[in-house]
C-alpha cells in the first residue's frame, strides 16, 4: 500500500515538473500555434489547446492499462496523473477561467495565490514575455497578502 501511495505521488509530481516543462518550452516554443488559443478570447466552450489534456489523459489511460494486471508501478503512476488531471480541471478550467460556472474565483488563501499566478501568466497574449508555467509550482510572490 505505501508503495502504491508512493508511485501515486510521484505521477502526480512528474506532471507538474514536466507540464512546467512541457508548457514553458514547448506551448510557448515550437507548439504555440496550438497553445495560443488559450491566451485568446473565445466565445466557444473548447480550444485547439485542449488537445494537450487528451494527450495527457491518454498517457494516464495507457499506464493505467499496462500496469492494472499486476497492480504496479505504471497503474499507481497513471493514477496519480489522472489525480493531477481531475485538480488541473478543477483549478484551471473551473476555479480559475470559469469554463464551468460552478465557483466564485478565490479570494484567499492557496488558491487565490495559484489564481494571481496563472492571471500573471496571460497578462501576454503573445508567444514570449509570459511567467508562471506550472499550476502548483508558482513563484512564492503570488501567495503575498493572499489572506485579504
Amino acid at each position: 500500500m505505501i508503495e502504491a501511495i508512493a508511485f501515486s505521488i510521484v505521477g502526480f509530481v512528474l506532471m507538474e515538473l514536466s507540464g512546467w516543462a512541457i508548457h514553458k518550452y514547448l506551448m510557448h516554443g515550437p507548439l504555440w500555434n496550438i497553445h495560443k488559443t488559450h491566451h485568446e478570447h473565445s466565445e466557444s466552450f473548447f480550444e485547439l489547446n485542449d488537445l494537450f489534456s487528451l494527450l495527457f489523459g491518454s498517457i494516464a489511460i495507457l499506464l493505467i492499462f499496462l500496469g492494472i494486471g499486476e497492480l504496479d508501478y505504471r497503474f499507481w503512476m497513471g493514477i496519480g496523473i489522472s489525480a493531477y488531471g481531475m485538480l488541473y480541471f478543477f483549478l484551471h478550467d473551473v476555479l480559475i477561467h470559469r469554463r464551468v460556472k460552478w465557483l466564485d474565483k478565490p479570494r484567499t488563501g492557496f488558491l487565490k495565490g495559484i489564481f494571481k499566478a496563472h492571471q500573471a501568466h496571460h497578462h501576454s497574449r503573445e508567444k514570449d514575455g509570459a511567467v508562471s508555467f506550472g499550476l502548483f509550482w508558482v513563484p512564492k510572490k503570488y501567495f503575498k497578502d493572499t489572506e485579504k
